[in-house]
């Protein structure tokens, strides 16, 4: 029977009271909390504190000090890190730095020694802190977060990493809580790791290879003021992108078992991936942190070097904004730079992640004045690093200052959030502004973009949890953002989406059929082309967020997974469903899984290397055509339609032979004349609709004649017939 937790605050004093607790000279490396028989090593970086306090508590639940040790600059100082050895103290410790210096804003100095700071090496941390409408409460210091020394290790069922092929990753970007955050999941501990383990076999079953997951590093999800306008609720930072500790999971997504138990909940998630054959990808937030402007909390960071951590303004007490978040973290600062790597290698060694999604990740190209360079330090660090080699580095090659690096992001080892491949094929399909020759370029893997690299280095993708989700794109003509408090101002304007002639949610069945259409018509040519496809979370049940394309803090039904759309219901529907809702989720969740598996069955679609054209020996391995001839194509054509046909391609999988990869964007029938020397077999058509398999892959497929024709707006795939 566990202690009651009164009853073991209370031991916990008594033992505090009565160990021998002291202080004395440590080593000063590694950085961060050491656990070591007879009490635990502190040491923390600072270039322009005067002098550093350790403070202790008795529980997280403490709201005084339980005793506090300064540290003396002659004693506990190694050039600009400071460290010290508490003897009596192990694992379970609660503990926070306070700072002195100078508070002088416009030579770039915040220190304020009466406010508590967490380190930035802490793997855990405990409490929160409330961004109301005047800041940061000064006057509550004991409700600031704090860390947590533990004793992490695991029992790690396998060391060894997955490392799958960039050309065989399928890539599944989703939110931790939001998989599991609905009662729909059915698991026991919602919105968690453990609850996310319970569904991976739904992923495995996907067909997946990889889950990315936004970013799991403790976030203050009380920072957001704004009131939802329609519910009259305070909304939150839901997607996490405002940094607080970057080695330490967030605690809300663990079970709250125990203080700190995130920690192993997440290497135990991570390990269960491994077990079930998915990756893990960290989506990270380098470019700025939870401190804010100048208006912002001290957190951290802003307390320990305001001016080494961040990129400050000529006017020193201002901030340069290249995130849009408030602060720029200073990433090419030597010892920032060296903090990144040792946060980089944390995840990768300790825990075992698999690689990194860098979130606006031209900030990591910028020096200490903010000007991009042509080979920045810290990025050629990053892909070189002894311990860093051979994971999966993902830039978001662009930030809020203007820099777009899509195609140029400096460093041979990096992919790249491919931009221009979601632009083209959305323009090409929901838009008049498409052509052919650009879906053409994206089809073939973005030479234009990665020529000198290979098609492996684009994340193509059509949605990602910034912006539209893949239903509202073919259901909405503007965004609809007024639940986030912002009058409709904030998210993106220019989103190529389409509504098909209703905005919004219709029950009028040819509207709905073409948008389940287009909906497969985008997920085909992302399946279809070479590079790295990402599907973000439930788009494959096409999931809705009522126009929101900018839902960052919207934790509700609106960001979560619908798990009961894949259960079978009556005429009448659900409760918060229309019946034709779960039709269509199922059968589009048929259809995506399909998808992947067709993928996975033809080589020809994962290419380590971009289209020659040339024959090879004999059959060349691409040819673009259009509708009336098998060889020829006319780009100047002002219609969408494009033919695409494949060579042979050896590698495993059952369509090893010529694919016939058609495309017609226009409402109009299509014939096209196919080459007569060998004979076709139909293997996908998105124009059909719940009749039969949405792919064929099982058994004899369907044979075609030499002149076929197409029902825009579709996709059809054929393959050779053997024989």
């Amino acid at each position: 029977m566990p202690d009651h937790p009164r009853l073991s605050r209370l031991s916990n004093i008594l033992q505090n009271a009565r160990r021998r607790i002291r202080a004395r000279r440590a080593r000063p490396l590694p950085l961060g909390v050491s656990v070591r028989h007879g009490g635990v090593r502190f040491s923390i970086f600072s270039q322009h504190a005067t002098a550093l306090r350790l403070v202790l508590f008795a529980d997280e639940h403490a709201a005084e000090p339980e005793r506090a040790f300064d540290l003396n600059p002659d004693l506990h100082r190694f050039g600009d890190v400071w460290s010290v050895f508490i003897e009596g103290i192990g694992p379970g410790q609660v503990y926070a730095w306070q700072a002195f210096g100078p508070f002088d804003p416009e030579n770039g100095h915040r220190f304020d020694d009466g406010k508590l700071l967490v380190d930035p090496y802490a793997r855990a941390v405990v409490g929160d802190y409330d961004w109301n409408v005047k800041g940061y409460r000064h006057d509550c210091p004991h409700e600031a977060p704090r860390s947590l020394v533990l004793d992490d290790t695991y029992p790690w069922r396998d060391n060894r990493f997955l490392r799958v092929p960039w050309e065989d990753t399928i890539i599944y970007e989703a939110h931790l809580a939001g998989f599991t955050k609905d009662l729909s999941s059915g698991v026991e501990h919602r919105g968690t790791f453990d609850g996310f383990i319970e569904k991976l076999p739904y992923l495995r079953d996907l067909g997946v290879t990889a889950v990315e997951l936004l970013p799991i590093q403790a976030f203050p999800p009380h920072e957001n003021v704004n009131i939802n306008p329609v519910t009259g609720e305070r909304l939150t930072n839901y997607w996490g992108y405002s940094t607080l500790a970057f080695v330490a999971p967030h605690p809300p997504y663990g079970t709250g078992r125990s203080p700190g138990c995130e920690v192993e909940e997440c290497k135990r998630f991570v390990d269960a991936c491994h077990r079930h054959g998915l990756e893990v990808i960290l989506d990270i937030v380098f470019n700025h942190t939870a401190e804010g402007d100048t208006t912002g909390p001290t957190l951290s960071f802003k307390g320990l070097d305001n001016r080494v951590y961040y990129l400050l303004d000529t006017d020193k007490s201002k901030y340069k904004n290249y995130s849009g978040c408030g602060n720029t973290f200073n990433c090419n600062h030597p010892f920032v730079r060296e903090f990144i790597l040792d946060v980089l290698r944390y995840w990768v060694v300790e825990m075992r992640v698999d690689g990194f999604r860098f979130d606006l990740a031209s900030i990591l190209g910028r020096d200490t004045d903010g000007t991009l360079m042509d080979r920045p330090p810290l990025v050629e660090r990053i892909a070189e690093d002894p311990i860093l080699r051979g994971i999966k580095l993902i830039a978001e090659a662009w930030d809020a200052g203007g820099a777009y690096q899509v195609g140029s992001f400096p460093g041979t080892s990096w992919s790249e959030w491919n931009g221009r491949f979601r632009d083209d094929v959305r323009q090409f399909w929901l838009t008049g502004h498409g052509t052919a020759s650009a879906l053409a370029t994206r089809l073939a893997g973005s030479e234009d973009l990665y020529g000198v690299r290979g098609p492996r280095h684009g994340i193509n993708f059509i949605t990602a949890h910034d912006g539209f989700t893949l239903r509202d794109l073919v259901s909405y003509d503007r965004k609809n953002n007024d639940a986030n408090g912002e009058h409709n101002l904030d998210g993106e304007n220019h989103n190529n989406s389409f509504n098909h002639g209703v905005e919004g949610p219709t029950v009028y069945g040819p509207i709905r059929n073409l948008r389940l259409v287009q909906m497969k018509n985008l997920l085909a040519t992302l399946f279809l082309s070479q590079g790295v496809p990402m599907v973000s979370m439930g788009d494959e049940i096409g999931k809705t967020q009522h126009g929101n394309n900018n839902a960052y803090c919207q934790d509700n039904p609106m960001n979560w997974f619908h798990w009961d759309l894949l259960d079978p219901v009556s005429g009448e529907g659900s409760e918060h469903h229309h019946p034709r809702d779960h039709a269509e989720a199922r059968y589009l969740h048929g259809f995506v899984r399909e998808l992947i598996r067709l993928r996975r069955e033809c080589p020809g679609l994962r290419r380590r290397t971009f289209f020659s054209g040339q024959p090879d020996p004999v059959v060349p391995d691409v040819t673009w055509h259009g509708p009336s001839s098998p060889d020829e194509m006319e780009w100047d054509s002002p219609l969408r339609i494009l033919g695409m046909r494949l060579g042979p391609c050896e590698g495993p999988g059952r369509f090893d032979r010529r694919l016939e990869l058609l495309f017609c964007a226009e409402p109009v029938q299509v014939e096209f004349f196919l080459p007569t020397d060998v004979s076709w077999g139909l293997v996908l058509d998105t124009a059909d609709l719940f009749g039969q398999p949405a792919i064929q892959l099982d058994g004899p497929l369907p044979p075609v004649r030499s002149r076929f024709v197409l029902r825009g707006p579709c996709v059809v795939v054929l393959a050779e017939l053997p024989g």
